[in-house]
């Protein structure tokens, strides 16, 4: 398995083709005007809807969900999704709320997907902030997820989750060596508290892929909400000023068609 297709449906969603396995990032279906209230005075819209229905999705054999308490990895579409879906991951305490069986990872803890006659993939959760510091009684827990099988070529596929670049996430690359990172990005801020961000930018984006040195990586989550500040052209314009050797390693996805990705 070390061809994989990933489709980007749009902002943190992720349709992730491994082998036989089907596995889908933060789903959010719902339809451009919808509105989302992230609490202490914080809100947004969806600007854009999915470049792929729920109802076109093939089957679901397992949702990675880096948090549920924000509509915009979560909303009122993808939620409806998830009883359908194989297996849910997300943190503990995102699974409490859930329930139906969703597993809980801790930072570093791991489960696997196993079926019969299929090559198993381990999930390791990975360390996430969603905020600056000292937010998390306020915003809550999110995770990363990094997948690992037999075979890879250049590492484990990464899914960066909702985080700015802090001591955790900078642990990544200490423990883990990464091949292909999705990299959730958008310098997500909102008027009530300024300049404070809530996920990466562009630069911190190019400062970690520094650490990481992955042979891919993939933006999402820079389109489709009213509070992503940091658009398409403002990431690659960041990007022209990164080194050329990190520069050559980000690769745009079409939205809504497959891509094919060596891991």
């Amino acid at each position: 398995m070390t061809d994989v297709r990933i489709t980007h449906i749009g902002g943190p969603t992720a349709l992730i083709e491994v082998g036989p396995w089907r596995l889908l990032t933060d789903p959010t279906f719902d339809p451009p005007g919808h509105k989302y209230s992230f609490g202490w005075g914080t809100s947004s819209h969806k600007v854009a809807g999915p470049a792929v229905l729920a109802a076109d999705l093939p089957p679901i054999d397992a949702v990675l969900l880096t948090h549920d308490h924000h509509g915009d990895n979560l909303d009122v579409a993808g939620r409806a999704l998830l009883p359908s879906a194989g297996v849910v991951v997300t943190t503990p305490s995102g699974a409490g709320r859930l329930g139906g069986g969703a597993r809980g990872l801790a930072p570093w803890e791991t489960t696997r997907l196993e079926a019969a006659g299929r090559p198993s993939i381990e999930i390791i959760a990975t360390p996430g902030r969603h905020g600056p510091p000292l937010s998390h009684p306020i915003i809550g827990d999110v995770t990363g997820f990094a997948l690992k099988w037999d075979g890879q070529q250049h590492g484990v596929l990464w899914i960066s989750g909702d985080t700015v670049l802090y001591r955790g996430v900078r642990q990544v690359p200490d423990r883990l060596r990464v091949g292909t990172v999705l990299l959730h990005l958008g310098g997500v801020r909102f008027p009530v508290t300024g300049p404070v961000r809530y996920t990466m930018t562009a630069r911190q984006g190019v400062e970690l892929c520094r650490l990481l040195r992955p042979h891919t990586a993939i933006p999402v989550h820079y389109e489709g909400w009213a509070h992503f500040r940091q658009g398409r052209e403002t990431i690659e314009h960041d990007l022209a000023s990164a080194p050329e050797d990190i520069r050559d390693r980000f690769r745009w996805l079409p939205l809504g068609v497959g891509s094919d990705v060596t891991v």
